[in-house]
Formats: structure tokens, C-alpha cells, sequence
């Protein structure tokens, strides 16, 4: 049987896949032809009065239609939204109970026929205990009824007086945990009640927890997260005193990050009693650690947060995380849950935000993410200089973008370890395609850091070299190219065995991943410092540290280094003496390839979706059509040039991902492009 590494189109053939199974495959993916993985939710915080059940389910019916034409497949709504949060002893009223069953009905009753999930909280009386509940309701049905668990019972509230904790509809028995009360009669008929329901759609698996669920030292969403869940909804009813609101935000994006999940969390309002505490109206839409979008406090109106959460992004993490493994010994019901289909399913996630520098820090962050940065390559460099003994540090200085980097780094190690900079020797090397702008840049680069400076020219001995095989000097093909990048690293080892010395190597990630190296030539060094370290991340360190980390003239220079085309200067200047070989050009923007590799290797995503990711990322720089030529070269580029990862040199990991292939990536060299 013949088969080619991820060409699965074919493989397929040979391997004689069944109907069944390929139709099975396609019942259980996410429709990336539709939503491209993303699930569209509200947090939602409608207007209410306290103890008026009527008036806030007619609150929540234009909250309802509102979310259905933004196209939100799951809202939630606060907790008790129906009553109120504040009612106090009426709660142990008939009236309000069966008032609040009334409009629930009703409530569910509007959802006949819509296309969404609708999560509202309500109080509701099982047997003699009152239970604080979130019922989930979709095309006229409740799905399912979840009980609050823990009940704060100290300062201004007093839960327990009323109600009873969810942990009351569970009992142990001889094979674990069980529902006590299974199910439970409402208008409707018999619905699962409990704490230990999840509910399955087509594309992705959420859970329910109630408020103070998450403040506990083992909230539920842990475990339902552990059991599948990868979406936590919290009708919550949180007030508003000095301080809280950070550390409830924070308290939810920790969450969301233990264990990745996305997290929709919505608020009581303003509408609540204001007889001891003040609410807010919270909302919240984090996912896997970061804060996606948060509504805006104290608002007087209904207010809706709509945002996309990546399921896709999320299952990737819980796949590469070994220690999120599902526990079985539990005992969790899933709750098959059919909304109705959509005429037109989603296609465009409007609300959410793709930041076309991903691997660049967000604003406010700058100063800890250089520091970090730097911190990392000196302290690697620093280990591998001690460990080697060598008496100094050999590397090629071009005036370019990763040689000023790596220089940078290496007299930061010097600073660090007590060595004086001339141990450090810098390297100019110039050829046929050296501009005086990148060799001025490196003169001056050189010395006002106080390193060591050799000069050799490499055209000489590239044009002996060049006539030993009888190539044509006249043809600047990629022989021509690659004798000059392959003799200079030959001259940098030979330097360094000469000197006692350590060749560091100046290559960057966005080159490794694009093959734009020459094998056994700038490929090839004793440790990668840059290695790690994309292409816009490279020119925003060299532009960080001009601004902040020295003065004029070296201020200068650094800036004009960012303002240079990025270049390996292979080619002849043009008649002016520029750069005429310019890598951008060639293969393609910088930006681009650095989005590519950031969602390509740290999420796996399809190309379909990294396109589509980067339609909306650069709709004011790129046209459709210089995304998709550009993702044809990156992925070619990709797949075709893993021989060139495959032996290289030593060198630290800086960002979310690495190449390196001994730690974050082994890839066959002769698998097909994907």
C-alpha cells in the first residue's frame, strides 16, 4: 500500500476508508466551511425590577431577539433573572415561585422555533427544598435544570436561608457519586436536574455553575471542563464594592486559562435592591487566559456583550496539554441539545479581534516582554559561553536587522558575565551585494559598542571558488548566492577555532521556518541566538532598545537599521549603490509570514482558517488576493525546507512556539504540502 505523509486525500484512496466512517468524520467535525470553529455568544444583563417575573422575561424576550439577529448562538442570562436576585424572604413565597414558573413557561415557550440556546436563572422548588437554578431552554424545550452549589452565607448575603445547595440533589453510593434526584416534573414534563449535566451540540460541549460556584477552592467548572465542557457559562449576581471588579476579572481569566475553556460570565444590573449593596451589571467573555471583551458597568439599559470563542483554538491546547486527560470516574450526564439550524450560518466572527503582530506585546507590556526577551538570549548565550570555555564570541556583523539583535545580545551577555566586550568579535564580510549604507551601519554598530572588529572580503575568494567549478560569474543564480553565504560561514569557523571562539549564530525563526537560509551556510553557526525569535519581533527589539536602552549616536544607527530593507545582500547593489535584493519581495511580507507561523504551529489551524484569520487581521493593508499568494509560498516554503530545521544548531526558545527539533517540532523533510 502506497501512502504519502499527510497527503490524507489520497492515503484515502489506498487505504479503502468506509462510507461510514467518512460520514461519521463529517457529522463530528466543526463545519469549517460555516463558522471556521468559532461559537457565538452574550452575556446579557436586561433591565429588570425586583419580585416583577413578567416584566423581566419581557426584558429578556428582547434580549433574546436581539442576540438572534447578531447571529449569537448561546445567551446567558444573570443569575435569578426572572425574580431578581434581591427578593430576600419573598423568595419563600407562592406567589413568586409559581409567578416565576409562569413566565418561565412563557419564557420557553418564545423559544419555540429560534434558533438559540437561552440560559436564564430562576428559583424553583423540588419537593419541600427551593433551589437557585439555571434552566437552559432551546425551541420550546428545557434541556436541563443546574442548582446552584455553593451558597454564600456571610456579610450581606444569606443564600442559605433560602435556598438549598445543588449538592442535595447528589448522593453517594457504592460506585461514586449519582444524582439523588434525577430528574425533575416542570410544566413541560420530566428534565435532567442536577450539577453533573453537559450539554452537547453538534460543535462544541458547554457547563453551567452559578456565581459563587467560582469563588470556592474547587469550582465546578473544573471538573466539568475536566469531564468535556469546553464552554462555562455563570449566571452570576455579583455586587459592586471598591476593588472587586479587578479581582473578579481576574479570578475568571485564571479560569479560563486552568482549564481552557472559553468563560461567559453576566451580572446582575443596576436594577437590583439597593437596600445594603449596589450591582453592577459584569460582564465577561474570556477565553484560555485572555479577556476577550468586558461590558461596561452601570448601565441603566439592557445591555449584551457578543463575542466568538475559538473552540478549535481551545481543543488544540487541551490536546498538546498531556495532564488535561478527561476523568471517567465521575458521574456526568451529556444532554444532547439540537438547536435549530441557521438559513445562513455564520461567516464572519465581527465582534472578534485577530491582532496581525502576534507575537508582539500588548500595549503596556512593553517594557517586561524586552526584558524578558533579552533576559532569555543572555542567559542562554551566558550558560553556553561558560560551559564552553571559549575565549570570545565569533559572529558575522552584515548592518542588517538579526546581526545588530544577536550583537546586541552578546554584549548584553559580556555586561552580565564581567567580560570585557573585546572578547566579542564582530565580523564584516563584504561582497558582491553590499550596500555602504548596511556596511556604514556596521562600522558604526561596532564601534560605539566597544567590540572587536575584523574585516575580510569574501569576493575574492568567492570568485576563485566561483571559477574552480566553472560557474559563470555573469549568472547570479542560487550558486552564486549561496557560495557567498556558505564561505562566510566557512571564514566565521575558522576565525572562531582560531580565537578560541564560539560562532554565534544571527538567523531568525520567520527565516528557519521559510527555508530562507542557506544550508550549511547561515543555517549552520555553534548557537542560535535568534533561532527563536520571529522576524517582527527582531525589528521591534532593535527598535525598543534604540528608544530605550542607549543614546545617541548608537540611538541613531539602531533606527536607521529597522528603516533598512531586509536583505542578504547576495545580488549586486543597483546602479546607485542601493539594495536591489530585497527579501520582502521574494517571499513575501514579514507580517504576513509571522501570522502564518504563529497560527500555523501553535494552534495547527487549517489554511482555510489562518486565511481567513488573516483577511479580517489585515483588511486595511492586504487585499484577498496577496493573502492567498502569500500562504501558497509560506506553506510550500513550509513543508519543502524541513531539512534545512531538521540539524540545527543549538539555541533558546523565546515565544509560543520554536522550530527547534529536539524540543517543539519534528516534522519528516519529505512530508507532501499541506
Amino acid at each position: 500500500m502506497q501512502i504519502k505523509v499527510k497527503n490524507c486525500r489520497k492515503n484515502a484512496k489506498h487505504l479503502h476508508i468506509s462510507f461510514f466512517l467518512c460520514n461519521f468524520a463529517a457529522q463530528n467535525c466543526l463545519n469549517m466551511e460555516t463558522n471556521l470553529g468559532f461559537v457565538r455568544v452574550a452575556a446579557a444583563v436586561p433591565t429588570m425590577r425586583v419580585a416583577d417575573c413578567k416584566f423581566n422575561a419581557e426584558q429578556i424576550r428582547l434580549q433574546i431577539d436581539e442576540a438572534i439577529a447578531e447571529g449569537v448562538e448561546v445567551i446567558c442570562f444573570p443569575e435569578l433573572s426572572i425574580t431578581g436576585y434581591t427578593c430576600a424572604d419573598l423568595f419563600f413565597t407562592q406567589a413568586l415561585q409559581q409567578s416565576a414558573l409562569r413566565e418561565l413557561e412563557s419564557l420557553c415557550d418564545y423559544t419555540r422555533g429560534k434558533a438559540i440556546i437561552v440560559l436564564v436563572g430562576a428559583p424553583l422548588k423540588v419537593d419541600n427544598d427551593l433551589f437557585n437554578c439555571a434552566f437552559v431552554m432551546t425551541d420550546g424545550e428545557v434541556m436541563g435544570v443546574v442548582p446552584k452549589v455553593n451558597l454564600p452565607n456571610t456579610g450581606e448575603f444569606y443564600e442559605k436561608r433560602w435556598f438549598t445547595s445543588g449538592r442535595a440533589a447528589r448522593e453517594f453510593t457504592p460506585g461514586g457519586i449519582a444524582p439523588r434526584i434525577p430528574k425533575i416534573e416542570i410544566w413541560s414534563g420530566e428534565v435532567p436536574f442536577g450539577t453533573d449535566l453537559l450539554f452537547t451540540t453538534r460543535n462544541y460541549t458547554f457547563g453551567v455553575e452559578i456565581c459563587e460556584d467560582l469563588w470556592s477552592p474547587l469550582p465546578p467548572s473544573t471538573q466539568l471542563a475536566i469531564q468535556g465542557a469546553e464552554l462555562i457559562f455563570n449566571l452570576s449576581s455579583s455586587n459592586c464594592i471598591v476593588g472587586k471588579h479587578a479581582f473578579r476579572r481576574q479570578m475568571i481569566t485564571q479560569q479560563s486559562a486552568r482549564v481552557h475553556c472559553g468563560y461567559i460570565y453576566t451580572s446582575s444590573g443596576v436594577g437590583e435592591s439597593t437596600t445594603d449593596v449596589v450591582f453592577s451589571g459584569s460582564t465577561y467573555i474570556a477565553e484560555n487566559g485572555t479577556m476577550l471583551c468586558e461590558g461596561e458597568r452601570f448601565q441603566r439599559e439592557s445591555t449584551m456583550n457578543i463575542q466568538e470563542i475559538d473552540v478549535e483554538r481551545l481543543r488544540t491546547d487541551r490536546q498538546r496539554n498531556t495532564n488535561f486527560t478527561k476523568d471517567k470516574s465521575g458521574h456526568y450526564r451529556h444532554i444532547n441539545v439540537a438547536p435549530i439550524e441557521r438559513e445562513e450560518q455564520m461567516t464572519e466572527p465581527v465582534h472578534r479581534h485577530f491582532s496581525a503582530l502576534p507575537f508582539l506585546p500588548n500595549k503596556g507590556e512593553e517594557d517586561q516582554y524586552c526584558l524578558d526577551t533579552f533576559s532569555i538570549q543572555t542567559n542562554g548565550l551566558a550558560r553556553r559561553w561558560e560551559h564552553t570555555h571559549a575565549k570570545t564570541l565569533v559572529l558575522g556583523i552584515s548592518g542588517g536587522l538579526d546581526s545588530t539583535l544577536a550583537l546586541l545580545v552578546c554584549v548584553q551577555t559580556a555586561d552580565l558575565l564581567g567580560y570585557d566586550r573585546e572578547r566579542i568579535v564582530g565580523v564584516t564580510m563584504p561582497g558582491f551585494g553590499t550596500s555602504d549604507r548596511t556596511y556604514q551601519n556596521a562600522l558604526h554598530l561596532m564601534s560605539e559598542l566597544g567590540i572587536t572588529h575584523r574585516e575580510i572580503s569574501i569576493c575574492d575568494v568567492t570568485t576563485q571558488h566561483l571559477n574552480d567549478i566553472a560557474h559563470n560569474m555573469e549568472n547570479h543564480d542560487v550558486t552564486y548566492e549561496n557560495a557567498q553565504a556558505r564561505i562566510r560561514t566557512l571564514i566565521l569557523m575558522d576565525l572562531a577555532n582560531e580565537l578560541n571562539g564560539l560562532v554565534v549564530g544571527t538567523g531568525d525563526l520567520s527565516e528557519l521556518a521559510l527555508g530562507w537560509c542557506t544550508y550549511n551556510g547561515d543555517q549552520m553557526s555553534m548557537y542560535g541566538i535568534n533561532a527563536g525569535i520571529p522576524k517582527t519581533l527582531v525589528r521591534f527589539l532593535v527598535g525598543y532598545a534604540a528608544e530605550n536602552m542607549y543614546s545617541e549616536p548608537l540611538r541613531e544607527i539602531l533606527l536607521d537599521i529597522v528603516d533598512t530593507p531586509v536583505s542578504p545582500e547576495l545580488l549586486p547593489t543597483d546602479e546607485h549603490g542601493e539594495i536591489a535584493q530585497k527579501t520582502e519581495d521574494k517571499v513575501g511580507p514579514y507580517d504576513l509570514h509571522d501570522f502564518f507561523i504563529y497560527y500555523f504551529l501553535r494552534y495547527g489551524f487549517t489554511r482555510e482558517k489562518i486565511r481567513y484569520m488573516a483577511c479580517q487581521a489585515f483588511e486595511d493593508q492586504y487585499d484577498e488576493a496577496t493573502i492567498d499568494k502569500w500562504l501558497n509560498v509560506f506553506m510550500r516554503r513550509f513543508c519543502t525546507q524541513q531539512f534545512k530545521r531538521s540539524c540545527m544548531p543549538d539555541g533558546p526558545k523565546v515565544v509560543a512556539v520554536s522550530l527547534s527539533p529536539r524540543g517543539d517540532w519534528r516534522m519528516p523533510s519529505d512530508a507532501c504540502c499541506i
